[in-house]
């Protein structure tokens, strides 16, 4: 009998994103790193003599450009990226957008399920779900939920695990 090679699996990505208003979020956020750099750019150029113009203004220039750039685009890629799902087995989420992480952690091994509100959260509506399993890469998040989605997404999980014989651990 001739030797066939093993068929590969295939698993589909999982379908849902986050909420629309994710891209928001995730700009919001950036926009809170970038700010600060920019003004220490302001005030090194004000405080510190000497420094001619064009490069205090080629500096700024560029920050403000990669600023933009990530704050423009990085949202809307990671948007097009991040990808969550629950079945009756497990969690599935894909999430980055530079380096690009698929995480399945089966419902049997599911020790807690929370939900987190930080303040921008809050003022979107959105919520993040953290799925604490027995495993030694962490806990899965899915972020950027609408804040209804993510009360659901909690009590469905918290019902499967609940129904769901296995030792969490």
């Amino acid at each position: 009998m001739p030797m066939t090679a093993p068929q590969p699996l295939t698993m589909a990505d999982p379908l849902w994103r986050p909420s629309a208003k994710a891209p928001r979020l995730w700009a919001i956020t950036a926009s809170l790193f970038w700010v600060p750099v920019i003004v220490a750019e302001i005030v090194c150029a004000v405080l510190i003599p000497g420094i001619p113009s064009w490069v205090v203004g080629l500096v700024f220039a560029v920050t403000v450009l990669f600023a933009a750039t990530y704050i423009l685009m990085v949202p809307a890629w990671r948007y097009r990226v991040h990808r969550w799902e629950i079945s009756d087995t497990a969690v599935y989420t894909r999430t980055g957008w530079f380096t690009q992480e698929r995480r399945i952690a089966p419902i049997s091994r599911v020790q807690t399920v929370d939900t987190e509100r930080g303040p921008i959260d809050r003022m979107l509506g959105l919520a993040t779900v953290t799925v604490t399993t027995a495993s030694s890469a962490g806990a899965v998040k899915i972020s950027a939920l609408d804040q209804e989605i993510a009360d659901r997404t909690v009590a469905q999980l918290t019902e499967i695990a609940g129904t769901n014989v296995g030792d969490a651990t």
